[in-house]
């Protein structure tokens, strides 16, 4: 018995051997990728190409491309390793914008694989070709200025909630988790607008919908070598979500989604909110106009209508772009606030100022008037982008421009936001907290293409102005109330969770809140 064991063991060894000198044999081809198109590019590691330090856990991997970004600084673009995969990183400004516009057709697509069979990946961020342009015309509608007014009042209802809720620890002058309390607010507005429902997770903290929206951005074992899985052979999620099934968060949302709008149709229920204007396109075909009369007129695109797993897919990354965009942002300007009393105490002024001059409310226009707050936020977003670098892939075989390397049709293109965001040659002393840097004269020196926090050209977030409007009336509400200063528990310079995909401060950003002492 022993010796039969032994020789199991033995041939389990052999096997092995094999399959690791196979695996090693296959990666060096690959790894020869760049070297032969004459690109620069960083020597790769086996078995992880140049994404070791976030495959170990010490940084996220879009932080591996800024680093590549920073080694290939001098350059127009290099190539690195996803494990085996190559990729393009794009350093030069002028090439970014030929790849995001000029030649946008040959870039359309975000190169994230996913399996279509799962409802919830049906939205407009990971859909491309023709699936993309169709549904972003349904939707480019609903994000219009008219729309936004339409959807201000629930923006307004949650900032006062959000208030009221600080009131007592800011009396007490007690240290607060902002990270987590502007989680609770972005889901609140979220919850009302995209999925029509009313949770008040502000006051509830454990309400059943926040607890599945931490459910979405919480990792795994299984969802980290489902990302290597995906690193190393796309077509590699459809044996994915074959193996585990839909998840308990797809059939949650989908649930939701189809129990409200089976609601509403039953009992001729209308409200204003982003889930009125999808039940539209799933019925017509195309939103009312913001015109007079509120018809507007059919193309051909409009015989396309929207099933209820599309209308489930839309409602669900709304909540994952809108979510991080205002909760994270909040509380990153916060805490740049209260490290810098002098540009909290200016910010507050111009609120103060602006609401007094409009009979001490918070219209939509006055909001508009802030610049001050438009520069804070927009510093916010250069240092702490949530996106950390914006993904392409050619749809057709490319020539870079102005030299002689020949892009393979399905090759993925990294641009690297955080890195030229936090590049001193675009914005000195990068670390710097410095709203100004968004004056109008600063802005007329630089590249317009090295500040990218939501994108550029047909595929920028179309979800940009609700994001940046539901982040200014958080601000507003709190910094003409509060004032917010560094606690014993602050770090000065955050540092982020190495597993998550998107700018998430490593231990919240702890804060101590007080009344505001105003004469």
């Amino acid at each position: 018995m022993g010796v039969y064991a032994e020789s199991c063991l033995t041939e389990l060894l052999v096997a092995l051997s094999l399959a690791v000198v196979a695996l090693y044999v296959w990666f060096s081809r690959c790894y020869q990728y760049w070297h032969q198109k004459g690109v620069p590019y960083l020597e790769p590691q086996f078995p992880f190409g140049n994404i070791y330090k976030s495959f170990v856990g010490q940084q996220s991997m879009p932080m591996d491309v800024t680093d590549a970004y920073r080694q290939f600084k001098g350059k127009r673009f290099g190539g690195m390793y996803f494990f085996n995969r190559p990729a393009l990183v794009v350093v030069d400004p002028d090439l970014i914008r030929t790849i995001l516009v000029k030649d946008f057709w040959s870039f359309q697509d975000r190169g994230i694989k996913v399996d279509e069979s799962d409802p919830l990946t049906r939205h407009l961020f990971l859909l491309g070709g023709n699936k993309w342009r169709r549904l972003r015309v349904k939707l480019t509608p609903t994000f219009t200025s008219g729309k936004m007014k339409m959807m201000f009042q629930t923006m307004l209802d949650c900032g006062r909630e959000l208030a009221a809720v600080l009131e007592e620890p800011a009396s007490r002058g007690q240290v607060v988790e902002m990270r987590e309390v502007g989680a609770r607010y972005a889901t609140d507005i979220i919850a009302s607008v995209a999925f029509g429902i009313d949770v008040n997770c502000q006051r509830n903290p454990e309400a059943a919908f926040r607890q599945w929206g931490r459910k979405i951005f919480e990792t795994s074992p299984l969802r980290t070598v489902q990302s290597v899985l995906n690193a190393i052979n796309p077509s590699s999620v459809k044996l994915i979500r074959l193996l585990r099934g839909e998840s308990d968060v797809s059939k949650y949302f989908r649930k939701m989604v189809s129990d409200t709008v089976a609601y509403r149709e039953e009992n001729n229920v209308s409200r204003n909110d982003f889930m009125h204007l999808l039940i539209q396109l799933k019925n017509k075909g195309c939103i009312d106009s913001d015109k007079p009369g509120g018809q507007r007129e059919k193309d051909e695109e409009d015989a396309w209508k929207l099933s209820i797993d599309d209308v489930a897919a839309q409602a669900f990354v709304f909540f994952l772009a809108g979510f991080e965009t205002s909760s994270t942002t909040m509380s990153f300007a916060l805490h740049e606030l209260a490290h810098h009393p002098d540009i909290q105490a200016r910010l507050q002024e111009e609120i103060d100022a602006v609401l007094k001059q409009h009979d001490g409310q918070m219209t939509y226009d006055a909001i508009n008037s802030m610049q001050y707050l438009d520069k804070v936020v927009a510093e916010t977003l250069r240092k702490y982008p949530p996106v950390v670098i914006l993904n392409r892939e050619n749809n057709v075989e490319y020539k870079i421009p102005d030299s002689d390397v020949v892009l393979d049709k399905g090759t993925p293109i990294m641009i690297p936001v955080y890195g030229l965001q936090h590049d001193p040659d675009y914005f000195p002393e990068p670390e710097r907290f410095d709203p100004e840097r968004f004056s109008e004269e600063q802005k007329a020196q630089r590249h317009p293409y090295v500040y990218l926090p939501f994108g550029e050209g047909p595929r920028i977030c179309i979800g940009m102005r609700f994001g940046l409007l539901q982040t200014k009336v958080a601000l507003i509400y709190l910094l003409s109330r509060f004032t917010f200063e560094p606690s014993e528990k602050s770090v000065r310079h955050l540092t982020f969770e190495p597993r998550s995909f998107v700018l998430m401060p490593k231990g919240g950003i702890q804060l101590r809140i007080g009344n505001r002492k105003q004469l």
